[in-house]
């Protein structure tokens, strides 16, 4: 007989955190919640791998506030009291939105502030001076306030959190994180939460925790094959931009769907050649400023857009050798990365601990290169209790890094591995040559103008706009980031797919399609040209655009 769960009522919270925890509709906790909270409100430090997608922020985000509510009862002095270490600022801010709701109720109590962002240290200074109890931010910025004197931790810090903390050294943090130490009291609780237990989480490990309750939960990194299903295809390159065409275009993949590759250059390539059959979707990369990420990351979990093309740069490049600035006339020496004169964000990564919700389908356009990589960005599916489906892209040179990823993944259990995904490409030769004659127009010149298009779009939605939509908030909904960017040539008969093109095996199953152009055929004209039925329209519809109108096709030669 299975032991009862322990439920949030019966750890000995505080009733403003409960009734925070009700409105967010968690009748029970996660099984890291339910091991974590208790252990870390006796006072424990704590090193907790569960899988992403469990409930690790709220593990740690619970028992903080509620020692920060306890010693708020006996002590009135307003402190930092809490740090939480993040590696990316998306995920900065999906902290500090969980740390908001859970303090929806007691507010005046517990201050949380995100230092994540990219303003200026001078900016954020009076934000940190009234001593806000929580404060959410990287390593690097956190020691840069530290150095500035904007941020005093020596005598008043009580818990340091690290989340992703399997991220943080390869991020590029170590010798910030090393440094921030020194600003640290001698006593305070910490946690280590991580997906994986790497070599660098044994050195955090080392630096930061005192006699730790180790939490080592589910066995697997992730979900097992009856929740996510786990599929490889080989393929080389057209093949990978044939596939994934087909797939999104006739439906084969239904539900939100990310789409990862490995470089900025290649996900515009991707939305260019999308933009060809009519496919809207996203890009997210590191260029793009980090409020614009933020709010396509709210829109998309918000029901806005199917598509999310993501960059995983630093499965590619290592941030600590790469500068954050790429001057204009430079190139950088790293041959895995198109260059580009543009500023990166060192702190990007959408693949890494980021809550993206109700995401149905993961696509590997490019094969991670490492399992960690793999992990992470698979994770982004399949979380808490929903189902999930992976599909990766395999070439030839990638066949090394999917045995690597295979053994890390039969390590934890055997029904985790990747399946072939049956598939008979001959069936979508016919698309082939549309998929070619698309890709002559997606040109380098088109990608680098979309780079500089996109960009230059959503600093004006970022900065210009910023303080009208701060006054205006419901115009930001109407703010939509999956527009075409139209810099290569579009060739309309591409957004259609003809009925002889569809294979014998789909015609059957119900392709929405197929159905939506039988009702087009059967509303316009026997021509099944739209854009002469238009025509027609305009000629009886306005007669003051003709001299002599007769009602009829006579009309068009009085045109002028």
């Amino acid at each position: 007989m299975a032991t009862e769960r322990l439920l949030f009522h019966e750890m000995g919270l505080d009733d403003r955190l409960l009734k925070a925890v009700a409105d967010l509709g968690w009748s029970q906790p996660t099984l890291i919640q339910e091991k974590a909270i208790p252990l870390a409100l006796e006072g424990k430090d704590l090193l907790a791998r569960a899988r992403t997608g469990s409930g690790k922020t709220a593990a740690y985000a619970v028992p903080v506030i509620q020692r920060i509510l306890a010693s708020k009862q006996s002590v009135r002095e307003q402190e930092v009291r809490a740090l939480i270490l993040v590696p990316t600022k998306e995920l900065g801010q999906q902290v500090q939105t969980m740390m908001r709701q859970l303090t929806a109720f007691c507010s005046r109590d517990v201050r949380v502030a995100d230092i994540t962002g990219k303003a200026d240290l001078s900016a954020q200074r009076p934000i940190l001076m009234e001593k806000p109890d929580v404060i959410v931010g990287t390593p690097s910025r956190v020691l840069a306030h530290l150095t500035a004197q904007n941020l005093v931790l020596h005598s008043s810090l009580e818990t340091l959190v690290v989340d992703e903390a399997d991220l943080l050294f390869s991020f590029g943090f170590e010798d910030d994180l090393k440094s921030l130490l020194c600003h640290l009291p001698k006593i305070y609780q910490s946690f280590l939460m991580s997906a994986t237990f790497s070599e660098d989480v044994q050195a955090l490990k080392e630096l930061l925790l005192h006699n730790p309750v180790i939490l080592k939960l589910q066995g697997s990194q992730l979900p097992d094959s009856s929740q996510l299903q786990q599929y490889s295809i080989k393929c080389e390159e057209e093949d990978k931009f044939l596939l994934v065409y087909t797939l999104l275009k006739l439906h084969l993949v239904q539900g939100k769907t990310l789409v990862f590759v490995g470089a900025v250059d290649r996900s515009y390539r991707l939305k260019l050649f999308l933009e060809q059959f009519g496919i809207p979707a996203c890009v997210l990369n590191s260029e793009l400023p980090v409020q614009s990420r933020c709010h396509i990351i709210t829109q998309f979990n918000q029901g806005f857009y199917d598509y999310i093309i993501a960059t995983d740069e630093l499965s590619l490049a290592d941030p600590t050798a790469a500068p954050e600035t790429a001057g204009k006339g430079k190139k950088r020496k790293r041959s895995t990365e198109r260059r580009g004169g543009r500023t990166k964000d060192k702190e990007f990564g959408v693949s890494r601990g980021v809550d993206f919700q109700n995401v149905a389908n993961v696509i590997n356009f490019d094969f991670p290169l490492t399992a960690e990589s793999y992990i992470h960005r698979v994770g982004r599916t399949a979380r808490a209790d929903n189902p999930g489906t992976a599909l990766s892209f395999i070439a030839h040179t990638e066949l090394g890094l999917l045995s690597e990823v295979e053994e890390a993944l039969s390590g934890d259990k055997a029904d985790s591995s990747l399946k072939p995904y049956e598939f008979r490409m001959e069936e979508i030769e016919g698309f082939r040559y549309r998929c070619r004659d698309a890709m002559r127009s997606v040109t380098k010149q088109a990608v680098k103008e979309a780079r500089l298009k996109e960009i230059k779009q959503e600093l004006l939605n970022s900065e210009k706009l910023k303080t009208y939509f701060e006054d205006n908030p419901r115009d930001l909904q109407l703010l939509r980031h999956d527009k075409d960017l139209h810099p290569a040539i579009i060739k309309p008969h591409l957004r259609n797919v003809p009925e002889y093109l569809i294979p014998e095996t789909l015609k059957g199953a119900g392709n929405p399609l197929s159905t939506r152009r039988k009702k087009q055929k059967f509303k316009s004209t026997p021509g099944g040209v739209v854009k002469s039925s238009f025509r027609k329209n305009i000629q009886v519809k306005n007669p003051l655009k003709s001299f002599r109108y007769s009602g009829g096709r006579k009309g068009r030669a009085g045109q002028s």
